[in-house]
């Protein structure tokens, strides 16, 4: 990898991190959005491993596309961090940018750096550590059975809306001890998609403080009377956490476990009904089903794109000239599909070495991952064990992405079957 490089010509403006003549490519349209590996191999081509591209209303930043360069930057804090507070565009950004919630500044785990992270972190990661896999692993399949019965009379069903986001999202809000109905659990999880990945016409900064005050809520009610669930866990560490880094810390766990983990599922189903190495295998193979979701995090991994670290100070990154305080988008699919990983463009799905968690100190907290599979191995393999002829009810052509250039899911997943009498 390059850290170091020949002199890099001036920028273009004052605080504009883009080079003298290099066309910055904004990161949204069709294109991107339902073919994101041409655009990456286009990006690598023209720019190399880091990419001048232009965020929501033309804010200039870089993408790191490099799979040695995007480890470097996240094993580095002391050279990129996370405290949004250094960005240099901030006298840019509109006060309902759509990507605030993203990289406005809060008191949660996100954004600590040096000690005060290592011990915010090492609270969630104290709190999911009590998380029982098994206990698990055993509610999702009792979650699973449920949304499969609703549909699996009707022979066929739609299963992003009916069973694919459901069932994480049902898993989640049991683990940090909300109740699974109501109108209030179903609104945080619909605010939580539109702040972290809204459509056209949602307003997520809104949504965000929709989520923070039910989440406030939760927090006075666990003080109150604690159980046994994750949010009590936060809010009775001996670390002594005030509420709203807690309210912040659990729109981090809550956000991370729910669309991610959906959309695992969703590509890794997608995977296993339209690629033909696993077509004699998909029916109840759980080996199968373990190689798909693997395969997954290299190739269509969840969360595309992740916002961001800043530049501690100037730096050169993969030929580049990074001015203090600009900011970087990590390319986590662009790195895990990087050639220079993955010799005579074959990507392998044999090892976890994948980006798809992160890495370094801001990485997902040990647990995480570990429940994420459980909920996401299970989701799958009792859908194919409870419908074990499920196929495609469309050309898998006619497959749809997410127009969204941070997740990586489908709009729609529709599926027939044998109907099967409860």
């Amino acid at each position: 990898m390059s850290t170091s490089s020949p002199a890099f010509d001036p920028t273009t403006a004052p605080g504009c991190p883009a080079g003298r003549g290099a066309v910055r490519v904004r990161l949204s349209g069709t294109s991107y959005q339902q073919t994101p590996t041409e655009l990456y191999r286009s990006l690598r081509s023209e720019h190399g491993a880091v990419a001048p591209v232009l965020l929501d209303g033309d804010i200039p930043a870089w993408l790191v596309l490099g799979y040695a360069e995007l480890s470097y930057v996240t094993e580095h804090d002391e050279l990129f961090a996370r405290d949004s507070r250094r960005w240099n565009q901030w006298e840019n950004i509109p006060a309902d940018w759509p990507l605030l919630p993203y990289v406005g500044y809060q008191p949660s785990v996100l954004f600590t750096e040096g000690d005060e992270h290592r011990r915010r972190a090492g609270v969630i990661t104290e709190a999911l550590e009590t998380v029982d896999q098994f206990e698990l692993a055993r509610d999702c399949r009792h979650i699973a059975d449920q949304l499969i019965s609703a549909f699996a009379g009707s022979g066929r069903t739609e299963l992003m809306s009916q069973y694919v986001h459901a069932l994480p999202m049902r898993a989640v809000v049991q683990l940090c001890g909300m109740p699974l109905s109501g109108d209030d659990t179903a609104q945080l999880v619909d605010d939580l998609r539109i702040s972290l990945d809204a459509g056209e016409g949602e307003d997520p900064v809104a949504a965000y403080g929709r989520v923070g005050d039910r989440l406030r809520q939760l927090v006075q009610e666990r003080r109150a009377a604690p159980g046994p669930d994750v949010a009590s866990r936060l809010v009775t560490h001996p670390e002594g956490l005030t509420d709203e880094q807690i309210v912040q810390d659990l729109i981090s766990v809550i956000a991370a476990a729910q669309q991610p983990t959906a959309n695992w599922i969703c590509n890794t189903l997608r995977l296993l009904l339209t690629d033909e190495r696993f077509a004699l295998n998909v029916s109840g193979g759980r080996l199968s089903v373990g190689e798909a979701l693997n395969e997954v995090l290299w190739l269509d991994t969840p969360t595309q794109n992740f916002i961001g670290r800043w530049a501690v100070r100037d730096i050169q990154l993969g030929g580049r000239h990074i001015r203090a305080g600009d900011c970087l988008v990590l390319g986590i699919a662009a790195a895990n599909t990087d050639p220079e990983i993955w010799p005579e463009s074959y990507v392998g799905a044999e090892n976890a070495a994948h980006l798809s968690f992160s890495n370094g100190e801001h990485r997902c907290p040990y647990p995480a991952p570990l429940l994420a599979d459980v909920m996401a191995r299970t989701a799958v393999e009792t859908l194919l064990e409870r419908l074990p002829d499920l196929m495609l009810a469309v050309e898998p052509e006619a497959l749809r992405w997410r127009p969204s250039v941070w997740m990586r899911g489908l709009s729609e997943l529709p599926v027939v079957f044998s109907p099967v009498t409860q």
